[in-house]
């Protein structure tokens, strides 16, 4: 059935649409079916959006007509087509008034990923008007809290030099306490790798007051503060709360200095709530983990990995991963630079629509896999700034000399950076960054040709 005439509607303006403020703007691309036009198909997709179905039904009334997602622009050659939703299509909480992310998902991104019709169909980029984006939480912390806590200015506090405990499973809790111990000496921030969490190798109960001891170790030997991220996520919402309690009381006069993680794609919106909204005294750090099976550039449905992170931000995360944009072992390119515009700042360009933010705290960028000393002067220069969270592995017990020269090399590469020094001339002077060259020679070769005669290292 051609539903074009009642869900498209292609004379509507997007300029009036925005001035008006009652509709989320919504860029997909798609490709309908051989044998289905596509105006036919894109208003199909509308409908199954919103109030339609595949027939006319005797409950529609002139009110439901009223809230119709329309298509009001295609553009075929590019397999390009947008929607406007009304906004009050969107479900509301019942306690509070408030929105949610999953009603966005389930209208948006729904019954219309499997449509008969419909090749394929991505979320490339969405617009909230200002009275809809008002209801949702943002962000209750953001990096500015962490920077207090560190000790610095909180307008560009500069870049925070973090890792990953390796192996990512595997330790018992004392090698995994030794491991947070021995990074602390130098770094500042350690998170948990997405997998763990309680394993019985691994019993929370017991890692986690080790891990605050090699916390107070490391403050005391070093006189900097540390900040831990801890992973919370669950299948079940109260064992969430069960997690961040205890870990809050076993870091007791030490617990602001204490991140909560949650893989929020695997574990959803109702996960990264509960955490914001009960925990709304810690920084809320929203791990991506399994987001590929959508947002990579291969897969043809779902949504892009810019859309889940602004997604992130009005959920409430204070940081989310956002990739290495090409610098990393990870997929990614050097445009991907604006993810991170989109949720650190209060107003800014997506692919398709400009979004401001109407002061909704910011979401810091977290900058993980596969990066190491050599390779941040050059990913601080394409993003324009180093205010972000980077969690290095690899770059940091890979170092050949120990996880903290490691964690040391990070921060004299944010240094060298930040100096507008040449990176060769830097580690002449600046040991552990020199030692990167040795630890890492691959990425020496490739990104610094004849470091080896400069530096006066020998094979």
């Amino acid at each position: 059935m051609d539903q074009s005439s009642r869900y498209a509607d292609l004379s509507l303006k997007e300029e009036n649409l925005l001035a008006g403020g009652n509709h989320v703007l919504v860029a997909y691309t798609m490709k309908p079916k051989a044998g289905y036009g596509y105006l036919e198909a894109a208003a199909h997709f509308a409908a199954e959006s919103s109030t339609g179905t595949n027939v006319e039904v005797s409950t529609t009334d002139d009110f439901t007509k009223g809230v119709d997602a329309l298509v009001y622009h295609i553009d075929e050659a590019k397999e390009l087509m947008k929607i406007a939703y009304p906004v009050d299509l969107f479900d509301r909480n019942i306690i509070d008034g408030r929105a949610m992310i999953v009603s966005f998902l389930t209208l948006a991104i729904g019954n219309n990923q499997g449509m008969g019709d419909i090749a394929y169909a991505k979320m490339l980029d969405f617009y909230v008007p200002p009275k809809y984006l008002r209801l949702f939480d943002g962000p209750s912390k953001d990096i500015s809290d962490l920077w207090r806590i560190l000790g610095r200015p909180v307008v560009n506090g500069g870049y925070i030099a973090g890792t990953i405990i390796k192996p990512k499973l595997g330790l018992r809790p004392e090698p995994f306490a030794h491991a947070a111990y021995q990074f602390w000496l130098g770094g500042d921030f350690i998170k948990n790798d997405e997998p763990q969490g309680n394993q019985v190798f691994s019993p929370m109960r017991k890692t986690i007051p080790l891990v605050y001891d090699a916390m107070k170790r490391a403050m005391d030997e070093t006189g900097e503060a540390k900040l831990f991220s801890a992973n919370i996520t669950a299948d079940d919402h109260s064992e969430m709360i069960a997690r961040g309690e205890f870990i809050l009381e076993a870091f007791g006069p030490d617990a602001d200095k204490v991140a909560f993680l949650v893989d929020g794609y695997v574990g959803g919106p109702g996960m990264v709530t509960t955490a914001r909204r009960y925990f709304p005294n810690q920084y809320l750090h929203y791990h991506r983990a399994g987001h590929g099976a959508v947002t990579s550039p291969s897969a043809k449905r779902g949504y892009t990995a810019f859309v889940l992170a602004k997604m992130a931000r009005m959920q409430g995360a204070s940081g989310i991963h956002v990739g290495t944009m090409g610098y990393g072992k990870m997929e990614g390119e050097a445009s991907d630079k604006n993810i991170a515009y989109m949720i650190e700042r209060d107003s800014a360009d997506g692919p398709f629509f400009h979004q401001e933010w109407q002061g909704m705290k910011p979401t810091t960028p977290i900058i993980s896999g596969g990066m190491n000393a050599l390779r941040l002067p050059g990913f601080f220069e394409n993003l324009g700034h180093a205010n972000v969270i980077n969690t290095s592995g690899g770059g940091s017990y890979g170092h050949i000399d120990s996880p903290a020269a490691g964690a040391i090399s990070l921060r004299q590469a944010y240094e060298c950076w930040k100096s507008g020094a040449d990176p060769i001339e830097f580690a002449k002077e600046h040991r552990e960054f020199a030692r990167a060259f040795e630890s890492f020679p691959g990425d020496a070769d490739k990104l610094y040709p004849g470091w080896r005669e400069k530096l006066g290292v020998h094979k």
